[in-house]
């Protein structure tokens, strides 16, 4: 039979089939073969012995947290209490990008700053509209309802962001604590510590502790350069440009004349180690 793992316990792996959920164990030869299932793996599995016999093939993986086949993560990022950070913005963007995850952007808190700064703001996440990334505020519920259908979500951002606020209005049955909390109703205030696949919606929505891998020490600066969207509308003369210290170099010019925002740019050299090789 085919299931999805939802969970994962000690060396009990729960895995779903058709509205039923059997803990099951692997087969030894994975401990010999080093594979290791994760949280969203689909997986062929005996449903009489209780036993995985085959994890089949991943759409994507992340190592922290352990979970794999997301098809898009919802941004929560907050305009004040914590602050609005376009550098963690593009770390997640930038994240999501590597691992093929469509990136959503949610913006919260908009009632707490002023006018003037609103303003500012969004002609900043304007750009981010023109790269063809969703912003949506939060008040946008409908939008939100209609984007989770048929996909397997998460919900990241920084602490504090307002997740848990957002997650009550789109299922109001839920009624979590405001904070840092998981889906899993009784866990209380930063309890998430295990990754857990919940129904969510028309949809699934994956529940983790966060991602925590965000300095890319794993990743090349090719996979990071191909994470911005935009570097791509500048082909440069040279062959797998760095666009760091080419003089000639097209990306480096459309930053001058702000056709690149100059922050993306920054982060993206803070991204891969060269800030201070310009």
């Amino acid at each position: 039979m085919q299931g999805q793992i939802i969970k994962i316990s000690s060396d009990l792996h729960f895995v779903k089939c058709n509205n039923e959920t059997y803990p099951c164990k692997c087969r030894g030869i994975f401990r010999k073969e080093h594979i290791i299932p994760l949280v969203g793996d689909y997986v062929l599995f005996s449903k009489e012995k209780k036993l995985i016999e085959e994890v089949l093939p991943r759409k994507n993986e992340f190592q922290r947290p352990k979970v794999s086949n997301i098809d898009q993560a919802f941004v929560i990022t907050s305009l004040v209490n914590p602050d609005f950070s376009l550098n963690l913005l593009d770390k997640l963007i930038v994240l999501m990008e590597i691992h093929k995850v469509r990136p959503i952007i949610i913006i919260t808190k908009e009632d707490l700053v002023s006018r003037d700064k609103l303003k500012e703001i969004w002609n900043i996440l304007d750009y981010y509209k023109s790269l063809g990334y969703e912003v949506i505020s939060n008040t946008d519920i409908d939008s939100i309802r209609k984007m989770i259908g048929n996909k397997t979500s998460v919900f990241t951002g920084q602490t504090g962001a307002g997740k848990s606020t957002l997650l009550n209005k789109l299922n109001k049955d839920w009624n979590l604590e405001t904070g840092e909390v998981s889906l899993a109703l009784g866990r209380g205030k930063h309890t998430t510590r295990t990754v857990e696949l919940f129904d969510f919606l028309d949809g699934k929505v994956m529940d983790t502790p966060g991602f925590s891998a965000l300095d890319f020490k794993e990743n090349s600066s090719d996979e990071i350069r191909n994470a911005f969207r935009e570097f791509s509308n500048f082909p440069c003369p040279f062959k797998d440009c760095t666009h760091t210290k080419e003089s000639e170099c097209l990306v480096k010019k459309a930053v001058l004349t702000k056709n690149i925002l100059e922050s993306r740019y920054e982060n993206y050299l803070s991204f891969i180690g060269e800030e201070n090789k310009r």
